[in-house]
């Protein structure tokens, strides 16, 4: 299956989106209209920050475990996610760059690694679902940025 992509600017420095993105915690308060009970492992960010989440989307559930694999400050964050008994596997990959604007341009993919036949099947639904819950919880990211007082880009 493609990756779904989606992207935000914010006034914020990149530095600034880096470090709120690392604390695995902080996810919860921009994504928990999809992802909820949420259970954490681990240190509280950087690599090996774990979490179980409940995910619901178009209907359907599953548990997901999101484990951050890799870190590089302040421009990437990748995690490796797995649910349905380890049928699927994907990998999220937040991206934070300089905005020609000033601020920072925050990019979030979502790529399949493996997935199972009803969501190869479903693909163009399962992609659209996703795609939708993603692009709420990047303006969600933006709001929660703005209120914990992260700082803007001079």
């Amino acid at each position: 299956m493609r990756p779904v992509t989606v992207s935000i600017d914010v006034p914020q420095a990149p530095e600034a989106v880096y470090d709120f993105l690392d604390v695995m915690a902080n996810h919860e308060r921009f994504t928990d209209h999809y992802l909820t009970r949420w259970r954490y492992e681990g240190p509280a960010s950087g690599v090996g920050s774990r979490v179980t989440v409940a995910a619901s989307l178009a209907g359907a559930k599953a548990d997901v475990d999101i484990e951050v694999v890799e870190a590089e400050r302040p421009v990437r964050i990748v995690e490796r996610n797995t649910s349905a008994g380890g049928r699927r596997r994907a990998r999220g990959t937040y991206r934070v760059t300089p905005s020609p604007s000033g601020g920072s341009r925050v990019s979030f993919e979502y790529a399949w690694l493996q997935a199972p036949l009803a969501d190869r099947l479903l693909a163009p639904l399962v992609r659209a679902a996703i795609l939708r819950a993603n692009r709420v919880g990047m303006r969600r990211m933006a709001e929660e940025l703005t209120r914990s007082g992260s700082a803007t880009a001079p």
